[in-house]
C-alpha cells in the first residue's frame, strides 16, 4: 500500500510539473494557423487573439518587408529596435515567436539592461562588435558576457536581465529571435526611475544605496525606451 501511495504522489508531482510547463509559455496552436484580427465582428476560432476567417487569409498576413533597411539611431541611447511581433505580422499569432532587428550607433550604442517576461532570446550579430551579457537570478547574480563579432550568436535565457553595447567604431546590426509572439520588454532603469507615478524615492534610495537627492534627480530625467 505504501508503494502504491508513493507512486501516486510521484505521478501527481510530474503531472503538476507538466501542467506548469504547459501553462508557462505561449499556447500551442489549435489549428494550422490563426491570423490575428482586431475587429472581432469578422473573427472566428478564438486562440490567443481573435482569428481571421481562414477563407480571407492571404500571403500578406505572414509577410513583412524592409527588415534590411538601416534604422535611425540618433537618440539618447544610440539604439533602434525594430520588433516584428504579432502586432506587425498577424500570421505570427499562436506560433510562439517574434523577430527583432537592432541597430546600434558607433562608439557606444546601447540596448540597456532589460528583460523579456515571456521569452528567451537568441541574438545573431550581422555587423560590428558588441559587448553582450546577462545576469542570473538571486542569490548569485552571475554575469555571463562575451565580445561578439559578425557571425557570432549568443543566447539570453528566459526572463533574465541582459544588454548589448556597441564597443566598435562603426555602427552595428544584430537580429534577435524571441520565443513568444509578444515577448514584452521591461527596461530596468526606465521602469524603476521613470515610472508614472514615481516610486517613493525612499524605496530606490535604500534599494540602490544612493543619495536621495540623486534618486530624485534621476526620476526627473527623460527615460527613453529603445525604439
Amino acid at each position: 500500500m505504501r508503494i502504491a501511495n508513493n507512486f501516486l504522489v510521484v505521478a501527481f508531482f510530474f503531472l503538476a510539473l507538466a501542467f506548469s510547463f504547459a501553462t508557462a509559455y505561449d499556447p500551442a496552436p489549435l489549428q494550422d494557423f490563426c491570423v490575428a484580427i482586431n475587429d472581432t465582428k469578422f473573427g472566428v476560432f478564438v486562440n490567443g487573439k481573435f482569428c481571421k476567417d481562414p477563407t480571407k487569409v492571404t500571403a500578406n498576413d505572414f509577410f513583412f518587408s524592409g527588415i534590411n533597411v538601416p534604422r535611425d539611431t540618433s537618440n539618447q541611447l544610440g539604439v533602434n529596435v525594430t520588433l516584428l511581433n504579432v502586432d506587425m505580422i498577424a500570421g505570427l499569432n499562436t506560433n510562439g515567436l517574434s523577430l527583432a532587428r537592432i541597430d546600434y550607433a558607433a562608439n557606444g550604442g546601447l540596448n540597456p539592461p532589460h528583460h523579456h517576461p515571456r521569452a528567451a532570446e537568441i541574438l545573431t550579430v550581422l555587423e560590428g562588435t558588441l559587448y553582450a551579457g546577462f545576469v542570473t537570478a538571486n542569490p548569485d547574480h552571475l554575469l555571463f558576457s562575451k565580445i561578439l563579432q559578425a557571425g557570432d550568436v549568443f543566447v539570453f535565457p528566459f526572463g533574465l536581465i541582459h544588454f548589448q553595447l556597441n564597443i566598435g567604431k562603426t555602427p552595428a546590426v544584430a537580429i534577435a529571435a524571441l520565443g513568444s509572439q509578444n515577448p514584452g520588454v521591461i527596461t530596468e532603469g526606465n521602469a524603476l526611475f521613470g515610472s508614472k507615478p514615481s516610486i517613493n524615492p525612499d524605496v530606490l534610495t535604500k534599494a540602490f544605496h544612493l543619495n536621495k537627492g540623486l534618486v530624485v534627480n534621476l526620476q526627473k530625467q527623460n527615460w527613453v525606451n529603445p525604439t
